[in-house]
């Protein structure tokens, strides 16, 4: 008696493997930064697909749908925003307060640049506001972790109430990363830093140190 038997499917080839993520990070490439600069409603899957040179099926092999799309986007923003976060309180371990005021000197800069276009999470955000999307929870998973970030270096640089000064210096780099992107250099964003150290100072119930932006 012959027994039948199913085969596992084919493994596909290295080459195949290679073809697909490729096409995947060109896609993601392209998105990140149409999405960024021209935001996620105005830009199209056919405009996407256009400037990645892809096929539509291949799109949506890697992301079946914008939504989808968008919140790999943000993923990958929210990647780039810790490692920037990372790199900047990594010079100077083992003083909280100075992280504190490394990481303000280091969005001032970061929001008064040329190239800077606002918050993608903020942005995002404004465009599907009350969304119950795949990016919303990203954006709302990002901004409760900078918050908590920014809670742990308060209370690690001895502030009496880390929460409240948590709340304060997150307030104020929204407004910064806003003012940033609609009035550029010459706006108000310039202050977060010193704004931030005047916060800081009066947790801590000192006088505030000189801004290094």
């Amino acid at each position: 008696m012959s027994v039948s038997r199913k085969l596992a499917p084919e493994a596909p080839s290295a080459d195949k493997l290679a073809d697909k993520l490729s096409a995947r990070e060109r896609i993601l490439n392209v998105a990140s930064e149409l999405f960024y600069h021209q935001g996620v409603r105005a830009v199209g899957i056919d405009t996407i697909i256009a400037a990645a040179g892809v096929a539509k099926m291949s799109l949506y092999r890697a992301f079946p749908s914008k939504d989808d799309l968008v919140a790999a986007y943000l993923e990958r923003r929210n990647l780039e925003f810790w490692e920037r976060w990372d790199r900047t309180v990594a010079a100077y371990p083992d003083d909280p307060r100075a992280q504190l005021e490394a990481l303000l000197d280091a969005i001032t800069r970061r929001t008064v640049s040329e190239a800077y276009r606002g918050c993608p999470f903020l942005n995002t955000a404004t465009e599907f506001p009350g969304s119950a999307l795949p990016a919303d929870a990203v954006i709302r998973a990002h901004k409760h972790r900078v918050n908590e970030r920014l809670r742990a270096m308060a209370e690690g640089a001895g502030v009496r109430d880390p929460q409240t000064l948590a709340d304060q210096l997150q307030l104020v780099i929204d407004g910064a990363y806003t003012a940033g992107q609609a009035l550029g250099a010459d706006g108000p964003a310039k202050a977060l830093a010193s704004a931030g150290r005047v916060l800081i100072a009066a947790a801590l119930g000192d006088v505030p140190t000189k801004t290094t932006a």
